[in-house]
């Protein structure tokens, strides 16, 4: 165990290979509700760690298919938490509640273990939690193809843990074991809290990761293009060369980048880009996590999604037409080199 500072001076725990005792999974069935990306990725890295695994998907699936291909019995639901002592949730978000007040708390027993992913639901209180079981967060950080794919290499996605309420000591030993199942703690595996992974969590894919970026290749792409240029050419650079600066910042953090661009790169980056993320971009931030915060967001989803997600499907139309996706599939069929993902 060894301790990392923030900048905010507070100290995080951090969970190696030393600290995790496998054994505390043996003799113990582990449930794992859904076979997508998180839950394929899990039951084998589980299973491959000599654990009692059964899957529980929905027959006629892909992803149930999937899972017959690779060699488990999925279950329904219900008969899946029957068998279980460890029961994990790998469902989307906004089906979370509904699945488990009508197929998974009627079948839980006394001293069960719930292990969520994500911690939106446990957070945000969508779960009515039966006495004598309890929850802790297991959530890797990374997506389930690269859970799998380091750990067959040998190497582990860094997760994060933490305790839900009524979890105690016994159950960070057994969630640190499930983490070393799964690879985590071959990377580190952080202390956290349900509510600090879930608000960060939000909080990062709006602003920054899926909103921020998404809206700023959009803008720009339409600067160039309402301006006259070839909208190829704004695609370029404003959409294709992104990644080859997220790549140096995954190595070496904003320095590193900079230090790879050109000076003009770099100039242009200190004196423009304060010009273009400026204080009313962060007030707006502020008010983002404030949302989040106070669970107005959660509620808004939630609510979107119970009356059939009409908002959430008429924008994804929307953007899924937007010029910039529509040159983007011309031009990437142009080059061999990328696995083109087309939807």
């Amino acid at each position: 165990m060894v301790n990392f500072l923030h900048l905010s001076t507070m100290a995080a725990t951090i969970y190696y290979e030393k600290d995790a005792d496998l054994s505390k999974l043996k003799g113990k069935t582990i449930a794992i509700l859904g076979y997508g990306s998180q839950g394929h990725a899990h039951a084998q890295n589980l299973r491959d760690s000599g654990c009692e695994v059964i899957i529980a998907e929905v027959k006629g699936t892909a992803n149930y298919d999937l899972a017959v291909r690779d060699k488990f019995k999925p279950l329904t639901t219900e008969e899946a938490v029957k068998r279980a002592d460890l029961i994990v949730l790998t469902l989307p978000d906004e089906l979370q509640a509904g699945i488990f007040e009508t197929q998974i708390r009627p079948n839980l027993s006394k001293g069960n273990l719930i292990i969520a992913t994500h911690g939106f639901n446990v957070h945000y209180g969508q779960f009515n939690m039966p006495e004598g079981v309890t929850a802790i967060l297991i959530a890797p950080k990374g997506p389930g193809h690269l859970v799998r794919s380091e750990f067959t290499k040998g190497g582990g996605v860094p997760c994060l843990i933490a305790l839900g309420e009524g979890a105690g000591e016994k159950e960070r030993k057994i969630g640190l074991a499930y983490a070393k199942g799964i690879g985590g703690t071959r990377g580190g595996v952080i202390e956290t809290t349900f509510a600090e992974e879930t608000e960060t969590d939000l909080f990062g894919e709006q602003a920054v990761l899926c909103g921020g970026v998404s809206a700023l290749v959009q803008k720009a792409f339409e600067v160039l293009v309402e301006a006259g240029y070839q909208p190829e050419m704004a695609y370029f650079e404003c959409m294709h060369e992104l990644k080859l600066i997220v790549d140096l910042f995954y190595q070496g953090g904003l320095n590193y980048m900079r230090y790879s661009v050109s000076n003009t790169a770099e100039f242009g980056d200190y004196t423009r880009g304060p010009r273009i993320i400026t204080d009313e971009t962060k007030n707006e931030m502020k008010k983002i996590l404030t949302e989040i915060q106070t669970g107005e967001f959660a509620k808004e989803w939630l609510l979107e999604n119970k009356v059939g997600a009409p908002k959430f499907k008429r924008i994804r139309a929307i953007q899924r037409k937007h010029q910039l996706e529509e040159v983007g599939r011309r031009l990437r069929k142009l080059m061999s080199w990328i696995d083109a993902k087309e939807f």
